[in-house]
């Protein structure tokens, strides 16, 4: 295929994808899809591999192709949409509901159409079902097999109910379930009319082109890195039960055009929540990926064919049911990509240390359950500083602005502020943290899942550490993971890490 033509195909299947999201956020009820964006949408070909996808959340989409393994094994065909979030058949935590859907053009299999969406809570123990000290896997929400949601075009109302029955927000629930249903038969009808203008067999000749393409780009990028070894170790911050160390230890090596990422040494599974399936390492080792190849190659499953990664079954990144994983997918993901850029950061040129976590606030009660994530600072480059204020490496979502928050939740916000100066010094600075400040209006269940707060992100080439983070509830400094009930007035504080510094 011609280079004109790819790019008029690249660029008119991409569109399927970000019309979408776009269909998904404008249509769902929850504050945390339609403000904060926290769901991701892709297509796939036949063979189950991803083509294109929205710019949405890292996380999500390099975990998807286990998902659509998952229900192509089950024989789905055109005319159903089938729903999963069990971690260990192709989710990623159990918040997120993956839906698939093959798509048909002529009559034949052409596609498969993903949708992933953070969903406020799916029961288990506490609101927000990413509680805080859960040990195993059921006492974090349902979980759901793959299973069909539509049949035949049609919804399949008992499957949906089931989900419903389960969950502290049913009305909410089923408006973002809709969503994603509805982003689903939005993709039908898009990618017929780009076979319809193109040809079906131009869409399966681009689909096979873009895949190749990418791969081709990306080995031409591992091939100009030098060859060798590089090995680097990261502590997690404690798993909700105990506040001890969890090692993760990582060793990249490149050979010509290949990279291998191989995690053994890694501690075993955690008896706390911080476990993550290999799909999520597999995630957050894509994205490293991403971030220090060339920006414009196309972010599809050709990408990754030159990258391995290996980790021992049952390691606290390549977790077994039935392990809580809860804060895996956000926190462990996050130091896996801190831990990656260390190793490579001896090859070759890599920013400072960003914030390392993503500082999962659930708040739930009477009819109600807010999450978010909140973002800080990231780490300066040898070009510039840190910017301040974002969501870092495996987060992608908005914040949920002060207006839509009060509107929806029972909550005052009482400050909402960068955390000046708190980025590390350097030639270039890190970005700043966020300071977050909530009052309760009502009484509430309350549950925070993060890092960096004994110690804060590094700098790089004589860099200063950014600030470390803080959570603090009624005045009091609580731990980087912890749960509670914090009665009506009650003041919830979220100050998050700043990035490292570059160069002296």
């Amino acid at each position: 295929m011609d280079g004109i033509t790819l790019q008029i195909m690249s660029n008119a299947l991409r569109a399927v994808a970000q019309e979408m999201e776009a269909a998904l956020v404008r249509s769902a009820y929850s504050p945390n899809i339609t403000e904060r964006r926290d769901c991701s949408t892709a297509l796939f070909d036949p063979r189950g591999r991803m083509v294109v996808q929205s710019a949405s959340i890292p996380v999500h989409l390099g975990a998807m192709p286990e998902a659509v393994d998952a229900v192509r094994a089950c024989g789905a065909v055109p005319g159903e949409i089938w729903a999963v979030n069990d971690p260990y058949r192709g989710g990623t935590h159990l918040p997120d509901i993956t839906m698939i859907s093959p798509i048909a053009v002529d009559h034949s299999l052409a596609a498969y159409a993903v949708t992933r969406a953070h969903h406020a809570d799916v029961g288990g123990m506490s609101p927000g079902s990413m509680p805080a000290g859960s040990r195993e896997l059921l006492q974090e929400g349902l979980v759901i097999p793959p299973v069909r949601v539509v049949r035949d075009g049609a919804l399949v109302e008992d499957v949906v109910s089931l989900i419903l029955a389960n969950t502290r927000t049913p009305t909410e629930r089923e408006g973002d379930l809709r969503a994603q249903i509805a982003a689903h038969r939005l993709a039908g009808r898009r990618l017929q009319d780009v076979a319809a203008h193109h040809g079906a067999a131009r869409v399966q000749e681009s689909f096979t082109a873009l895949l190749d393409y990418a791969e081709r780009r990306t080995r031409n990028a591992i091939a100009a890195m030098p060859d060798g070894t590089w090995h680097a170790d990261e502590a997690l911050e404690g798993d909700g039960i105990t506040t001890d160390p969890i090692w993760i230890r990582v060793a990249v090596t490149i050979t010509g055009d290949e990279m291998t990422v191989d995690f053994a040494g890694t501690d075993g599974a955690a008896q706390g929540n911080i476990n993550c399936p290999l799909a999520v390492t597999r995630s957050a080792v894509y994205f490293v990926v991403r971030a220090v190849t060339d920006p414009d190659i196309p972010a599809s499953a050709g990408a990754f064919v030159p990258v391995t990664i290996t980790a021992p079954s049952g390691c606290v990144v390549n977790a077994g049911s039935p392990s809580a994983v809860a804060a895996g997918n956000v926190e462990t993901s996050s130091r896996i990509v801190d831990a990656v850029f260390a190793a490579l950061g001896q090859a070759i040129e890599v920013p400072a240390y960003g914030q390392g976590t993503m500082n999962n606030l659930v708040i739930g009660g009477a009819g109600f359950t807010y999450y978010e994530t909140i973002g800080g600072g990231q780490g300066a480059t040898t070009h510039g500083d840190g910017p301040s204020g974002v969501h870092v490496a495996m987060s992608n979502t908005r914040n949920t602005p002060i207006e839509a928050l009060e509107v929806a939740f029972p909550f005052r916000v009482a400050r909402y502020a960068l955390r000046h100066r708190t980025g590390g010094d350097g030639r270039f600075r890190g970005g700043d943290g966020i300071e977050r400040t909530i009052e309760l209006l009502v009484d509430a269940e309350v549950s925070v899942l993060a890092e960096r707060r004994a110690s804060g992100p590094p700098g790089r080439a004589g860099g200063g550490s950014g600030a470390a983070g803080r959570t603090i509830v009624n005045g009091l400094e609580v731990p980087a993971k912890w749960r509670g009930t914090v009665p009506a007035g009650g003041v919830i504080s979220i100050e998050s890490p700043g990035g490292g510094g570059f160069g002296t």
